[in-house]
């Protein structure tokens, strides 16, 4: 290192110290390439099967339970692994690990979609888990590492948010074409020419040496692991078995002890899994809690208005994955207006006003009822929703990943998904079961207006959690614009 002149900040390899090359013209196009792809493809899967369930219950002849562990193994597996996933990113070189992660993803596609009983399948959605936490934290640290702050990060983080955002809804929409059409096993085999898409694209990535004379950090990578995936299996199970079930405060009261040994065993490591020290900045605090609360409500509200539309409405898996199409467009348009103001305003502006406004969307979601239509109850809170959502993707993305060195952008990636993944499962558990009470509480709970009931009170609440993350936000440090060129 060496001074720079007239009291500046310190030059590093003839830059300024903390800042980093933009990535070369030449490698931008497959770095971004794999970033789309593979966020794309783990957030498509996270909604995929939803509306294919009915059709895979009755082909394999599956229990309700075994159906349930056709979502839940793939939760569990993917959200015990994805802090590891991200540190491997970091230590072991992000390209070899994305490719691992998406040919495993792969493989146990083709698994899946050949699958001729239910826990074949099970097996197979728990590999896909494990090959999505390998390569879905790399896919963010791709931007951190390659991109600098400011608006080049700006644009990276808006097709990171629009594959996230559109991925998910687009599952929806798939899900119900696919089972339509080509019958559920599509549902599976549809992962696996976008999964080599982005193989093709990883093996462009720059290459990137492991790190070298760094101990792994095995004792917190087997805790950290253990700890969300008892933790994730207990919230998963609160919705079919109750929260006061032995079945579910065991894996809870198991995996929050294991979190918390965890804790200790990252103070001592070396070479930790996370830095704890990372929650002491205020963006990260906030773009994590936002990420765990929005997930909470997004994926919440997509299940609730499946299923409105499906049992309330009375449409078909089709028209219902044709219904989201919106989503998708909003979404769009909110990732563009956040792109364009990111630099400008700061994360902390887009987050709160996006959040809110996404909040406001899932709540004239929950006005709808038995005698709703398309155009008053979907499509309005649909571009509403979308928006807002859209836009604080982008935002959520730049506060998590402000100030991190390039080093450490796996760590932070893998604590940002990880977050998400336990936020959507918890979301799903205690806002099913609140939907469910309430139905249940209805003079006829096998009514439609029951139903809509429960759903309306679910997506109620889900706009709660999303107004709490949004104002949350603001214990983000406000945006100081970067001088104008010229100026002292």
């Amino acid at each position: 290192m060496k001074a720079a002149p007239g009291g500046a900040s310190p030059v590093v390899d003839g830059r300024p110290d903390g800042a980093r090359p933009s990535a070369p013209a030449r490698h931008a196009g497959w770095i971004l390439a794999c970033v789309v792809t593979v966020q794309f493809l783990v957030s498509l899967d996270l909604s995929l099967v939803n509306v294919a369930l009915p059709a895979i219950q009755d082909d394999l002849g599956l229990s309700a339970s075994t159906l349930n562990w056709v979502v839940v193994a793939y939760v569990i597996v993917n959200g015990g692994f994805l802090l590891a996933g991200g540190r491997m990113g970091d230590l072991l070189g992000r390209r070899r690990v994305l490719a691992a992660g998406l040919a495993l993803f792969a493989l146990a596609s083709v698994a899946g979609g050949l699958a001729t009983g239910g826990w074949l399948l099970v097996a197979a959605r728990a590999v896909q888990g494990l090959g999505a936490a390998a390569a879905s934290p790399v896919a963010l640290a791709l931007v951190t590492a390659h991109f600098p702050e400011g608006p080049a990060r700006a644009r990276a983080l808006g097709m990171w948010a629009a594959s996230t955002v559109a991925g998910g809804a687009l599952g929806v929409v798939a899900s119900g074409v696919l089972t339509e059409t080509l019958g559920w096993r599509s549902v599976m085999l549809v992962n696996v020419p976008i999964a080599a898409f982005g193989l093709v694209a990883a093996v462009r990535l720059p290459g990137d040496v492991p790190r070298r004379g760094v101990r792994p950090d095995l004792a917190g990578a087997v805790l950290a692991t253990a700890g969300m995936g008892l933790l994730v299996l207990g919230v998963s199970l609160a919705d079919s078995e109750g929260w006061s079930a032995p079945l579910t405060l065991g894996p809870l009261a198991a995996g929050l002890v294991l979190l918390a040994a965890f804790g200790l065993a990252e103070r001592r490591a070396a070479d930790p899994l996370v830095r704890l020290g990372l929650f002491a900045h205020r963006a990260v605090l906030g773009a994590n809690v936002f990420g765990f609360l929005i997930t909470a409500g997004q994926l919440a509200s997509f299940f609730f208005v499946s299923l409105h539309l499906q049992q309330v409405l009375g449409y078909d898996a089709l028209s219902t994955g044709l219904a989201f199409l919106p989503f998708c467009l909003g979404s769009v348009a909110g990732m563009f207006v956040a792109t364009k103001t990111l630099a400008r305003v700061g994360p902390r502006t887009i987050l709160v006003a996006g959040g809110l406004t996404g909040s406001l969307g899932i709540a004239w979601f929950g006005l709808g009822g038995p005698g709703g239509t398309f155009w008053t109850d979907v499509l309005g809170p649909s571009l509403v929703a979308s928006v807002g959502i859209g836009a604080s993707f982008v935002a959520m993305g730049s506060a998590a990943t402000t100030g991190v060195p390039a080093e450490d952008a796996g760590m932070v990636s893998g604590l940002l998904n990880s977050f998400r993944l336990v936020g959507g499962a918890f979301g799903l558990a205690v806002l099913g079961t609140l939907a469910t009470t309430v139905t249940g509480r209805e003079a006829d709970p096998s009514s439609a207006a029951a139903a809509s009931a429960g759903f309306s009170a679910g997506l109620l609440a889900a706009a709660c959690l999303l107004a709490a993350g949004a104002l949350f936000c603001l214990v983000i440090p406000k945006h100081r614009p970067a001088p104008e060129a010229g100026r002292s």
